[in-house]
């Protein structure tokens, strides 16, 4: 992987849609359908001059050293995509996000947030679809693709909203629905002015389990990071609530009985009375991020449990020093993020979730801190 490009990188990024879907309903077919997947991306990345820096599930990362190579890479792999005769699973639809940016190749990959844009700008695509970043249309304009600016979406765990645009080709569908951005949902989630750096595996799992189970707990110590996690899954699944996701922030109640009115009021209900409350919930599909649960413990499992017995469609995301204690709960422990050795130098360390985040902060007090083998040391113990 020596070869990757470095400098100005175009990053492409796919995911296979509904494949969670498509593995229950034919796990057999699905075996050789998503080995077909593969070649097909495979080849129509690296004949285009990119280099496949790894494969996420059904998922490919790749770069290029041109926006060009990128794009047409795209077009081919969904026009071989929908040329493909499936058979027993239907049309594999993959989403496509392409974004370029400076970027450095280290141990075989890429890191940052450019990489982090990428991916995020895909996950808001719909199968079939191609989206470029505003920095890649601009390399790409007056080439064989025409695009569809889309206006600009804030994307999750991004601190910038991104102007998006969507490639056009004659080959290609051009009708989708809206974006699965942050926006197309009624939403009061923060925008996040940092990046979530070491927890991308521990998101993906959290959101499988989210839309699969209606009540999911994060529990740990104060300042592990519970908070910050449960609102990176939130943004991640918000588009699946077309109700609203809704960020109910406990830390400032003083007792149990303004549980309900807090949470009421956060997420805009005109009903304030735990009874009422659940009757308004009961036919909407919403995600519920309940932060900071433990000093109001049993107020707030009484209304996650009033508000899961009269709804089908309500989930609820806690995070908690404790469980609820409810039936059906999902507890998950978060834990600390992985130091590098005791012993390691500047560029293993620089691998590391917890120096990268130290690093980034302290970047942010100090202009020019970078991570060397002077501080390393010092960075780990710390």
């Amino acid at each position: 992987m020596s070869n990757l490009p470095t400098g100005t990188v175009t990053f492409l990024f796919t995911d296979l849609e509904a494949s969670t879907r498509l593995w229950e309903e034919h796990p057999e077919a699905m075996r050789g359908a998503l080995a077909r997947h593969d070649t097909i991306l495979r080849e129509a990345i690296e004949g285009h001059a990119g280099h496949v820096v790894k494969t996420t599930g059904d998922g490919f990362h790749a770069a290029f050293a041109t926006a060009h190579d990128a794009v047409d890479a795209a077009v081919a792999a969904q026009i071989a995509l929908g040329d493909e005769p499936w058979e027993e699973t239907g049309a594999l639809t993959v989403r496509v996000g392409v974004h370029t940016c400076e970027a450095e190749a280290r141990d075989g990959d890429y890191y940052g947030s450019g990489v982090n844009r990428a991916a995020r700008l895909m996950g808001v695509a719909h199968g079939g679809q191609v989206l470029v970043s505003a920095a890649t249309s601009e390399l790409v304009r007056g080439s064989s693709v025409d695009l569809a600016d889309l206006g600009e979406h804030r994307l999750r765990d991004l601190g910038h909203p991104e102007r998006i645009f969507q490639l056009i080709h004659p080959a290609l569908e051009r009708t989708f629905p809206p974006l699965l951005s942050v926006d197309a949902v009624p939403t009061n989630l923060p925008t996040m002015r940092t990046e979530l750096i070491g927890r991308a595996d521990d998101v993906e799992a959290l959101a499988e389990l989210v839309g699969r189970e209606r009540l999911v707990t994060l529990t740990g110590v104060g300042g592990v990071g519970k908070t910050r996690l449960a609102l990176g899954v939130a943004a991640a699944v918000a588009a699946e609530y077309p109700d609203g996701c809704w960020l109910v922030e406990l830390a400032p109640v003083s007792g149990g009985d303004e549980v309900a009115k807090v949470v009421a009021t956060a997420m805009r209900s005109p009903t304030t009375d735990l009874d009422s409350l659940a009757d308004y919930l009961a036919d909407r599909r919403v995600l519920i991020v309940l932060d900071n649960c433990e000093h109001v413990l049993d107020a707030a499992a009484d209304l996650v449990d009033a508000v899961l017995e009269s709804s089908a469609d309500v989930h609820v995301l806690v995070t908690s020093r404790e469980p609820l204690g409810l039936d059906g709960e999902q507890v998950r422990r978060v834990q600390s993020l992985a130091l590098p050795g005791e012993h390691a130098d500047a560029s293993a360390a620089g691998s590391s979730a917890a120096v990268q985040l130290f690093a980034e902060r302290a970047a942010a007090a100090a202009d020019g801190f970078v991570i060397d083998d002077g501080n390393v040391a010092a960075v780990v113990e710390i």
